[in-house]
């Protein structure tokens, strides 16, 4: 089959109309991801040992199984769990999967941060007998925050790439309009390359803008380092 411009300039508002339903995914499960990670963050301070073990290899479970068998299950399987199943629609089950799979790794991001802060802010906390409260979000977090936003911002982009697996249980975003387009005039070439043009117009500067991010970030760390000696 020959590349029709006809069918590309013909297939670009559809394949716009499942734009936004790909960035409202991405959004929603991304601030789930975001809220979800602490909650991993949370649980694995718990005194309990046994608490923390089921959490670190449930998060490691999590982490190891590919995000497209965690969205089946949800959809599919979750259903059918006898006393706490739940039937879902396509986009609340795709916000869960996508959110549950990437708050594991933010949960690393956020630890990451909150091990940068020096030793001696948690003694000053401390000293100063500051409350639980107010040691973090006065103090730790006002320092661990900033330099994990750049590894914050690779993880959105990840997930954005990501969104398209939600076609599979029924999303009605840009690749499952492309693909139901190309099953209805047998054209798949032009839709598929329409959708791979929006994903690199939307996630090619954001990414510059993360590598900016993260190259101010160095700059300031190593301005400090060089104070602090």
């Amino acid at each position: 089959m020959t590349w029709s411009w006809e069918v590309f300039f013909e297939v670009i508002p559809i394949i716009f109309k499942g734009l936004w339903i790909t960035l409202g995914l991405t959004i929603a499960s991304y601030l789930f991801a975001v809220v979800f990670g602490f909650f991993w963050l949370l649980v694995n301070q718990i005194p309990l040992k046994v608490v923390r073990w089921i959490a670190r290899w449930t998060a490691e479970f999590i982490r190891s199984t590919p995000p497209l068998v965690q969205l089946f299950f949800i959809y599919y399987a979750w259903p059918m769990v006898p006393v706490v199943g739940v039937s879902l629609n396509p986009f609340a089950a795709a916000i869960i999967g996508l959110g549950i799979h990437f708050s594991t790794y933010l949960s690393e991001v956020y630890r990451s941060g909150i091990e940068s802060v020096n030793k001696g802010q948690w003694e000053a906390s401390t000293a100063l007998n500051l409350s639980t409260k107010d040691k973090w979000l006065k103090v730790i977090l006002p320092q661990a925050i900033p330099p994990v936003i750049p590894m914050l911002g690779n993880y959105l982009i990840i997930m954005f790439k990501e969104v398209p697996l939600a076609s599979t249980i029924g999303v009605v975003a840009m690749l499952h309009l492309a693909n139901d387009y190309g099953a209805q005039h047998w054209k798949y070439v032009e839709p598929l390359t329409v959708v791979a043009i929006f994903f690199l117009i939307l996630s090619f500067p954001a990414a510059m803008l993360i590598k900016k991010l993260e190259n101010k970030y160095n700059r300031d760390f190593s301005k400090k380092s060089a104070t602090d000696m």
